[in-house]
């Protein structure tokens, strides 16, 4: 018992000291002593949230630098392996030179991007050295189809069944590595996303310990932190619901600088794949203006032959009034099937169809493809604009309707006017002046009857026009130099 009652003595003694000794303190003596479990606090809650930005900053540069440089990478790779057997089989058919040159460049593209997949560390699903083997053994098998080019023989079946089927195990292997990549990032970004949950949910309750034990200090300390991960977790909300402008702007230069700016490169990758996406026609699911521009800027500054033409639907307006919009969206439908199918029989296999909005659509080919396009389009959609008027109004060849002053009028059937504009005889230095020349040409073409398709030659300036028809009644207008 005596020990016991020593032992409390004691402790009360020890307590009293302290008590006594804090009293005595000064008031920054006292505030500094009151700041040492703050500071504590604080070290704490540096090094969870330093850690947790950490893994957070590593997590989104891996996904910029090795996931989306994956996909990126992967999707060339696949464009270079399809441009291998295009000049392949172009040589077959044309036996150039320059198709072969071509088709080497195209191949040592594929292994130049190789390299760098090859280059990338800790990646478990590549295997560059199977595909590297099997772009050998790919590249020997369309060696074996140039000979038989240069020797004017027919390619036997079983080397292009082969051909076919190593050419689709390499698109199956970049294809899993996209799509491997693909679920790497998702992977990293849903963790990301818990790493910034929990390290707020931390934060709150830190910050709670903190504020108890120096309210006003705490929330001094805590404010820039945690506002800064509020701002990241709301730009990571709308990251997610489609909003990629505007975020939440953090301006420390510090490692949720770094993780801001690097929020928003990938907000600007993610907004242009969506544009590229929302670019198409919402009723044809065609390519749109974006595009359209794009693929015709590359093209011109390729220097190689272009057929750029403009298709646009005549006395569209009226049937649209007179039958109602529904009609109207079944022959924009109907005419971009058309042309899709008059692409696929006449054209090149690289041909591009967009469609510009409304009763507007673009077709990018090659001067030596155009005439037989133009004519399958024109003769096609002559005999199926049809089903869309009552046999009466296809007996009479027009429909009553009123102009826009509101007189009455008679409106022919449905016809398609075509531009055609080339890069053979005049050189075109950006794409608005191909979009220029081809607006201007196409209100000549609509000013002849019926479906027509006129052709521009124009070395210089244009100086007159002058009108000529085949005897398909298919329109070509020639613009001398």
């Amino acid at each position: 018992m005596r020990f016991e009652e020593f032992i409390k003595s004691k402790v009360a003694n020890i307590q009293s000291e302290i008590v006594w000794r804090f009293l005595r303190l000064d008031i920054a003596k006292k505030m500094i002593l009151g700041y040492i479990p703050l500071t504590a606090l604080m070290l704490i809650i540096a090094v969870f949230s330093l850690s947790s930005l950490d893994r957070l900053y590593n997590l989104n540069k891996w996904i910029l630098n090795t996931d989306i440089f994956i996909i990126d990478t992967s999707e060339k790779m696949i464009d270079a392996l399809l441009s291998q057997e295009l000049f392949a089989q172009r040589y077959m058919i044309v036996n150039s030179p320059e198709m072969h040159t071509m088709y080497i460049e195209r191949k040592n593209d594929f292994n130049v991007l190789l390299k760098r997949l090859a280059g990338i560390e800790d990646v478990p699903y590549i295997n560059a050295q199977e595909m590297e083997n099997s772009h050998e053994e790919y590249g020997l098998l369309l060696d074996e189809e140039f000979n038989f080019a240069r020797e004017k023989k027919t390619l036997p079946k079983v080397l292009a069944e082969r051909i076919a089927t190593k050419q689709k195990a390499l698109m199956s292997m970049l294809n899993l590595i996209s799509e491997n990549a693909r679920k790497d990032q998702n992977n990293k970004t849903r963790i990301a996303t818990n790493i910034g949950d929990t390290a707020l949910k931390a934060m709150i309750f830190l910050c709670i310990i903190g504020t108890i034990l120096a309210l006003g200090a705490a929330v001094l300390i805590t404010k820039n932190i945690s506002g800064n991960i509020l701002k990241l977790k709301q730009a990571t909300e709308e990251i997610a619901g489609g909003k990629f402008n505007d975020l939440p702007k953090i301006k420390s230069q510090d490692e949720l600088g770094d993780l801001s700016k690097a929020f928003e490169t990938m907000a600007q990758r993610l907004q242009r794949l969506e544009e590229m996406y929302l670019d198409a026609s919402p009723l044809t699911r065609l390519p749109g203006g974006v595009a359209i521009e794009n693929v015709l800027k590359k093209r011109i500054e390729t220097s190689l032959p272009l057929s750029f033409c403009m298709l646009d639907l005549d006395n569209f307006k009226a049937v649209n009034d007179r039958h109602g919009y529904a009609t109207g969206n079944s022959i924009i439908n109907a005419t971009a099937d058309v042309i899709d199918k008059a692409v696929k029989e006449f054209g090149n296999p690289d041909d591009f169809i967009g469609h510009i909005g409304g009763d507007d659509f673009v077709v990018l080919t090659t001067p030596d493809r155009h005439v037989n396009i133009c004519n399958d389009i024109i003769d096609k959609f002559d005999e199926n604009v049809k089903i869309f008027y009552t046999e009466e109004e296809v007996k009479k060849g027009y429909i009553s309707g009123h102009t826009r002053q509101g007189k009455p009028a008679k409106f022919p059937l449905v016809t398609i006017s075509i531009a055609v504009v080339t890069n053979l005889s005049h050189k075109f230095n950006s794409h608005i002046e191909v979009g220029e020349v081809a607006a201007e040409l196409k209100e000549y073409a609509k000013s002849l009857k019926g479906s027509v398709y006129v052709v521009d030659k124009r070395k210089d300036k244009p100086k007159k026009t002058k009108t000529k028809k085949n005897k398909a009644k298919v329109g070509k207008d020639e613009v001398p130099s």
